[in-house]
C-alpha cells in the first residue's frame, strides 16, 4: 500500500494527477496549478478545468446522482463533502460496491459500499477525457485557426446573444402596434363612435405593451449577463497572460502598460451597453419604412434623405475619430506612467526635490490629453446631436408632406399620426448607430492594444508538453552561453561555459555590471540564452517547466520586492501551502524570529505597500525566508546580507552553512566575509569568466593582481 500523505494543492489536484497518469499524460503539481488563483493553496472546482487543460484533458462538471453516473466516462472525479474528492474507477451494481482512489493514497484502489460512498458524495462529478491533438503531419492548408482570445469567449455565450436578438426582433415587431392602434382609433373609432372597438383595441395594445416591457427587461438582463460572463473569463485570461509573459517581452513602462490593460474597460462597456442592440434594430428600419410606404409612399422620402445624411456625416468623421482615439490612449498611457512612477519613487522625488519636474510632465500631458479628449467629445457630440436634429427635421418634414396629402385626400389624419410615430422608430436605430461609432473607436483602439498584449510570447505556451522533474539534484552547467537584454546591443553574457556539481558551494565575484545577476536570472529561466544552453542536471532548461524549476530553487534577489499584506503572506508568497513548522523554520534560519517574537502582531503584522513599514534589513530577512521555506536543492543568493548588520550577518552565515549542506549554493557578493560559505570562486568581467577555481587559489591570485579587480 502507498504511503499515506496529504497532497499539496488539495484533493482535486491529487485527483487530477491520478487521472493524468491514467490517461498516460502525466503532469506535475507545479505545472498544473502554476499561476492559477488557488484558494488557500487548494485547487477548486471552478478553476479545475483550467488545470485539466494543461494536462491535455477536457473536463466538465455535472450535478448527477450516484446511480445515474455515465460509466462510459469513467474514471471520473467525485466531489465529496468537506472539500474532499476521489477518483471513481468503476461501480459494481450486483455487489453494490465501487472502486475508488483517494488522492491521499496515491494509486491505491479501495473498494467501498455504494451506501458509504453516497453518504460522502456531494452530488457533483467532474468528467475528464483526453483532448484530441493534431500532430505535425496534419495538413497546414486545412489547419484550424486558434480561437481568438476575445471573440472565442463571446462565442461561448452565443445562445445568450441569440436570445437577445430574438427579444430585439419581437420588440421591433411590437413597435408597429402603437402607431396602428392610434391610426385605427382616429380613422375608425372616433368617426363612428365605436367604443366597443376601442376597448378591444385597448386590451390588445395593453397586452402588447406588457409583453414589450417583459421583453425589454429580459433583453437588458441578457445583455448584462453576457457581458459579465465574458468579463470574468476575459479578465482572468488577460491577467494570466500578463503574469505568464516572457521577461524578454515585458513592457518598458509598467504605468503605460497598466493603462493599456485598463483600456479593456472600454471594450467591456461597449459590449455590455444596450446601445449595441441598435445594430440589431437597424434591419427593422426597412420594415418601418415599408409600413409608412403602405400608408403613403411620399412620407418615406424624408426618412431616406435623413438616413443618408446622418450616415455620410458619421462615416466622414471616422478617420478623425480613430486618430483622436489612438492619440488619447497614448497620452493617457503616458500620464498613467508618470503617476505610477512618481508614486513608486515618492521618497526619492521628495529627497531630491524633483517635484517640479514631475509636476511639469504631468501638467503638460494633462493639457494635451484634455485638448484631445475635448476634440473627441465635440466630434462625437456633433454626430449624436446632428443625428437627433435630423430625426426631428424628418418628423417635421413628414408632417408637412402629410398635411398636403390630407388636403388632397390621399391620407387620413390617423395615417399621418401613425407615420409620424413610425418615423421616430425608423430614425432611432440610425441615430443610435451613428452615436455608437464614437464608442466603437475607443473599444477598437483598446482591442488593438490588447491584441498586441495577447500575442506576446509566454513562458508556458498552450500545447507545449514538459517532462516532469519532480526532484532536482542541483548540477548546473553553462555551455557557450551568449545573452543580451532586449534593446541592448552589448552582450551581458559572452561565450560563458562552466559546470557546478550538485552540493557545491560557489561564489560569483565581479564588478558592477559584469553579468553576475544575469547569470542567476538565466539559471532561473527568467530569460533564455541567445545561443548556447543552460543545463540543470544535464537537461536543457527549455525542457523543464519554469514553475517546476523555480519551485526547487531558493532565490534571494538583489532588489527585494514586498507586497501589501501580512509578514506571513509575504514569506509564503511562493509556497502558499506551507505549514506552520516550515514557516517557523524559515523565520529562524533567516534571523527574523527575534523580530517576530517581539512584535505584538507576530506573523500577522502588516508590512505596508512595498514593505515600507519594514527596515531594509527586515525586508532582506523576509527575502531569505522566502528562499528557504521550501527546502530547495538549489540556492541562488544575490548580495543576501547587503542590508544586514554585522551580528545578523554572522548569525545568517552560521545558519546557512548548516542548512546548505548537500545543496548547490551560488552566492553573488562584494563582501569577503561571505566567502567563508564557499569552496570555489568564479570571477566574471564583461560577461566573461576571467578566473575559476578553488577559493584559496583565486583569492591569492586576486591579492597578487593577476586577475582584474572583482570589486
Amino acid at each position: 500500500m502507498s504511503e499515506f500523505h496529504h497532497p499539496s494543492g488539495g484533493a482535486l489536484l491529487g485527483c487530477l494527477l491520478i487521472l493524468s497518469r491514467f490517461h498516460e499524460m502525466p503532469i506535475s503539481a507545479e505545472t498544473a496549478v502554476s499561476g492559477l488563483p488557488l484558494v488557500e493553496g487548494n485547487l477548486t472546482p471552478s478553476i479545475f478545468g483550467r488545470a485539466a487543460k494543461r494536462a491535455g484533458l477536457a473536463s466538465r462538471i455535472s450535478s448527477t446522482r450516484l446511480n445515474q453516473l455515465n460509466e462510459n466516462l469513467f474514471p471520473a472525479i467525485l466531489i465529496l463533502k468537506e472539500d474532499k474528492a476521489c477518483v471513481l474507477n468503476s461501480i459494481n451494481s450486483e455487489k453494490n460496491t465501487a472502486e475508488i482512489i483517494y488522492p491521499e493514497l496515491s494509486d491505491t484502489v479501495v473498494t467501498v459500499s455504494l451506501q458509504e460512498l453516497n453518504n460522502q458524495y456531494s452530488g457533483s462529478v467532474i468528467y475528464a477525457r483526453p483532448q484530441f491533438r493534431f500532430d505535425n503531419r496534419a495538413s497546414e492548408i486545412n489547419k484550424v485557426k486558434d480561437r481568438h482570445w476575445f471573440w472565442g469567449v463571446i462565442g461561448e455565450n452565443r445562445r445568450l446573444y441569440r436570445d437577445i436578438i430574438i427579444a430585439a426582433v419581437m420588440i421591433n415587431l411590437f413597435a408597429v402596434a402603437m402607431p396602428l392602434f392610434v391610426m385605427n382609433v382616429y380613422d375608425r373609432v372616433v368617426p363612428n363612435h365605436a367604443t366597443d372597438t376601442l376597448w378591444v383595441l385597448s386590451a390588445g395594445i395593453f397586452t402588447v405593451l406588457t409583453a414589450d416591457l417583459v421583453l425589454r427587461m429580459m433583453r437588458s438582463w441578457f445583455v448584462d449577463l453576457g457581458a459579465s460572463r465574458a468579463d470574468v473569463k476575459l479578465s482572468a485570461s488577460i491577467m494570466e497572460r500578463i503574469l505568464g509573459m516572457q521577461m524578454a517581452n515585458r513592457p518598458a513602462s509598467a504605468g503605460s502598460f497598466a493603462a493599456n490593460v485598463q483600456s479593456f474597460e472600454s471594450i467591456r462597456s461597449f459590449m455590455g451597453s444596450l446601445t449595441i442592440v441598435a445594430l440589431v434594430d437597424l434591419p427593422f428600419v426597412l420594415l418601418f419604412m415599408g409600413i409608412i410606404a403602405i400608408i403613403g409612399w411620399p412620407l418615406v422620402l424624408p426618412i431616406v434623405v435623413g438616413a443618408i445624411l446622418v450616415l455620410i456625416y458619421a462615416l466622414s468623421a471616422q478617420s478623425k475619430m480613430h486618430q483622436l482615439s489612438e492619440t488619447s490612449m497614448r497620452a493617457g498611457a503616458m500620464r498613467n506612467s508618470t503617476l505610477i512612477e512618481s508614486l513608486s519613487n515618492l521618497e526619492t522625488v521628495k529627497s531630491f526635490g524633483a517635484e517640479s519636474r514631475i509636476q511639469n510632465i504631468w501638467e503638460k500631458t494633462t493639457i494635451f490629453l484634455t485638448r484631445t479628449s475635448a476634440q473627441m467629445r465635440l466630434l462625437s457630440a456633433s454626430i449624436s446631436n446632428g443625428a437627433q436634429w435630423t430625426q426631428h427635421t424628418v418628423a417635421v418634414s413628414i408632417i408637412i408632406i402629410g398635411v398636403y396629402m390630407i388636403v388632397e385626400g390621399n391620407l387620413s389624419q390617423g395615417g399621418l399620426i401613425a407615420a409620424y410615430l413610425l418615423s421616430s422608430r425608423a430614425m432611432a436605430p440610425i441615430s443610435q448607430a451613428a452615436g455608437l461609432l464614437a464608442q466603437y473607436h475607443h473599444a477598437s483602439t483598446a482591442m488593438q492594444s490588447l491584441n498586441e498584449l495577447m500575442d506576446r510570447p509566454v513562458e508556458r505556451p498552450e500545447g507545449k508538453s514538459w517532462t516532469s522533474r519532480p526532484t532536482i539534484q542541483g548540477d548546473i552547467e553553462f555551455k557557450h552561453v551568449n545573452f543580451r537584454y532586449p534593446d541592448d546591443e552589448r552582450l551581458a553574457i559572452n561565450d560563458m561555459s562552466f559546470k557546478i556539481k550538485s552540493g557545491e558551494h560557489v561564489a560569483i565575484l565581479g564588478k558592477n555590471g559584469s553579468g553576475k545577476t544575469t547569470l542567476e536570472k538565466l539559471i532561473l529561466g527568467l530569460y533564455a540564452p541567445e545561443s548556447g544552453s543552460v543545463l540543470v542536471d544535464g537537461v536543457d532548461l527549455r525542457q523543464i517547466d519554469p514553475a517546476e524549476l523555480r519551485h526547487q530553487v531558493g532565490y534571494v534577489p538583489q532588489d527585494i520586492s514586498m507586497f501589501f499584506g501580512t509578514l506571513k503572506e509575504n514569506i509564503v508568497i511562493g509556497c502558499p501551502q506551507a505549514e506552520d513548522h516550515q514557516i517557523l523554520k524559515a523565520a529562524n534560519l533567516s534571523g527574523l524570529a527575534p523580530f517576530i517574537n517581539a512584535h505584538p502582531a507576530g506573523f500577522d503584522m502588516q508590512v505596508g505597500e512595498r514593505g515600507q513599514l519594514l527596515s531594509g534589513g527586515q525586508r532582506q530577512s523576509i527575502a531569505i525566508a522566502r528562499a528557504l521555506i521550501n527546502d530547495p536543492p538549489i540556492l541562488l543568493m544575490d548580495e543576501p546580507t547587503g542590508s544586514l548588520d554585522h551580528s545578523s550577518e554572522e548569525q545568517f552565515k552560521h545558519n546557512l552553512s548548516r542548512f546548505s549542506k548537500g545543496k548547490t549554493l551560488l552566492v553573488i557578493t562584494h563582501r569577503s566575509s561571505l566567502l567563508t560559505l564557499v569552496d570555489r570562486i568564479i570571477v566574471i568581467d564583461g560577461g566573461r569568466i576571467v578566473a575559476d577555481g578553488p577559493k584559496a587559489n583565486v583569492m591569492e591570485a586576486l591579492r597578487q593582481g593577476r586577475i582584474g579587480s572583482a570589486s
